[in-house]
């Protein structure tokens, strides 16, 4: 206990820790739990009954209902992954994924949930420098093909032909040109 009681009636502990900032300006106060409930404080209690799955189901909509209410029901759709026969709710209620295949089978329940959590669905992290250079080609190569499909969808053959060309260019210095 940090032994720092209650600004606000001083006899008991203070156990809600609130700093705010307003233009500039740093204020602190240590208040009971009552105290803070009176001032309009929202209070986040973690009891006995919290845990990181927990935590993480709410995340994946899977709200865990408190002791005495009825649990809510599921928003998703029944369905159990084909390779590890997880459902989206025991995923919601143990905090992660069953295997690799779960990303496409509920897919369209965990996409919002990482734009939430970290604001874009496709990773974007570091590339080693040796593999730099490398690993731009062939991004650069993924991005052609794509314009290249679309292209062919558009019935723009002589804009396909070019990519088709600037594809081929790029696979060569990759060393990856297939016949």
């Amino acid at each position: 206990m940090c032994g720092l009681y209650c600004e606000e009636c001083k006899m008991k502990p203070a156990t809600v820790h609130i700093t705010q900032i307003h233009d500039g300006q740093k204020t602190e106060m240590h208040l009971c739990e009552e105290c803070a409930a009176q001032k309009g404080t929202h209070v986040l209690k973690f009891d006995n009954y919290f845990s990181l799955p927990k935590l993480l189901g709410s995340i994946f909509g899977q709200e865990v209902p408190v002791m005495g209410e009825i649990a809510p029901t599921p928003r998703i759709r029944v369905q159990n992954c084909p390779k590890c026969g997880m459902s989206f709710q025991q995923i919601g209620q143990i905090g992660r994924l069953g295997c690799s295949e779960c990303y496409t089978t509920f897919e369209q329940e965990i996409e919002p949930v990482l734009r939430r959590i970290h604001g874009n669905t496709k990773h974007a992290g570091k590339v080693p420098r040796r593999a730099g250079g490398k690993f731009e080609l062939k991004q650069m190569i993924e991005d052609l093909k794509k314009q290249l499909q679309a292209a062919i969808k558009r019935e723009q053959y002589e804009e396909a032909a070019e990519l088709r060309d600037k594809i081929k260019e790029l696979e060569k210095k990759t060393g990856e040109e297939r016949g």
